[in-house]
């Protein structure tokens, strides 16, 4: 018996054109994957992205202008400013940002400096606390690659840096470089940080500092060398001497949006948490409490003397530590606090201090809360709340 088979003809030219279709971001970074926990984590297994609030959506303090001294928070959670010399920074939470985000965080020149000394340097940090770099394995002979990725827009192009720092007792440094090639265009940059192996002082426990991100915008050499991608011991590098300076003209503006760290030798998409998620995680470092137009429950307590307090303040998260500083911003007439006791009201600005503190809240011994009036008796039940307008900050930033 014979049997015939036949198959259908295959266009050879046809198929080897199909080798050269593209793969894709995803695609690339499986491929470029050593480990299979490597391409594990690509696939969307857990979180990705190190930097809380990198699409600058939550801004707790509020999106108008400030000017922050070294080490300042910006309007924008998470975010502060470092800066030395007479350059002076101005930030805003912004609406303009490149498609899939809402907002970037805008920084101007407030204060120009034209001849910046070795010393002078500025930009925006961020610091990532100590035990989420568990994964990152950094000074370990294990230590993993880590790449950073950011969308930017400047009026200035030219050479701007970045540095990683250990920032612990022993400061090493790996910085690197990139350019801003169009005037007010967004444009999107990668920076892949090698393995460091060899330091082996990086804190991967504890809710200290235990790794800052610095994008500096004016260096003036003394901290900041020409040596980029590797890790430099001892350096306190906080970016490059070649930066442009940005600080030359008030007219000079930037713009930084879609920041994501995360282990890997690839850039993936950014990592869109929910709105709630990002909050809370930016409310473990700073929680504010107040509206622009409402008034706001603060906590309920008693009367520890016919003028002070004792209030239970509930919580959200759990905070970072357990000392946190308080800051009050007062309304129009300069108050922020309206307490009761029974039906009778005290309004004032006094200052809060902290008592006992427990994972789900805090007591606020609050002196000077109330007029002392009848029926202010010590052991009187009293509620309070924030004014409209004004704002009590509790601070729990590293």
């Amino acid at each position: 018996m014979v049997v015939k088979v036949s198959k259908p003809e295959i266009n050879v030219r046809e198929k080897i054109s199909e080798l050269d279709k593209p793969s894709g971001v995803a695609g690339q970074a499986m491929l470029a994957a050593e480990t299979p926990q490597e391409q594990f984590n690509l696939i969307g297994a857990g979180r990705r992205n190190l930097i809380i609030n990198g699409d600058m959506r939550i801004a707790q303090r509020g999106t108008s202008a400030s000017s922050p001294t070294d080490g300042g928070y910006t309007n924008v959670d998470r975010f502060q400013v470092f800066r030395n010399g007479a350059g002076v920074l101005q930030t805003t939470q912004s609406a303009v940002a490149p498609d899939g985000f809402k907002n970037s965080l805008l920084v101007e020149c407030a204060t120009a400096d034209t001849s910046i000394a070795g010393s002078d340097f500025g930009g925006i940090a961020y610091y990532v606390e100590a035990q989420d770099l568990l994964g990152t394995a950094l000074g370990t002979s294990s230590a993993k690659p880590l790449t950073l990725s950011f969308w930017v827009r400047a009026n200035v192009t030219g050479l701007y840096s970045v540095a990683v720092r250990q920032p612990n007792s022993t400061v090493d440094s790996y910085v690197d470089t990139y350019y801003i090639n169009a005037v007010d265009t967004w444009e999107y940059k990668t920076i892949t940080i090698a393995p460091d192996t060899g330091v082996g002082n990086w804190t991967m426990t504890g809710n200290g500092k235990g790794l800052q991100v610095c994008f500096a915008l004016w260096n003036g050499g003394s901290y900041g060398g020409d040596e980029y991608g590797k890790w430099l011991g001892n350096t306190n590098d906080v970016g490059s001497s070649e930066n442009i300076n940005f600080v030359s003209s008030t007219s000079n503006i930037f713009r930084i949006t879609g920041i994501q760290l995360e282990v890997g030798k690839v850039a993936t998409p950014f990592e869109h948490r929910f709105y709630g998620e990002e909050l809370a995680l930016c409310q473990r470092y700073c929680y504010v409490i107040g509206h622009p137009s409402q008034v706001v429950y603060l906590g309920t307590g008693s009367m520890y003397t016919s003028t002070a307090v004792n209030l239970s303040v509930p919580l959200p998260v759990q905070l970072r530590d357990t000392s946190p500083s308080f800051t009050r911003v007062a309304n129009s007439s300069g108050n922020w606090l309206n307490l009761y006791v029974g039906a009778t009201g005290t309004i004032s600005n006094a200052t809060p201090l902290q008592g006992d503190y427990t994972q789900s809240n805090m007591r606020l011994y609050i002196p000077g809360a109330h007029s002392g009036s009848s029926p202010s008796a010590p052991g009187a039940g009293v509620w309070s709340m924030v004014l409209a307008g004004a704002k009590l900050i509790i601070d729990e930033e590293l």
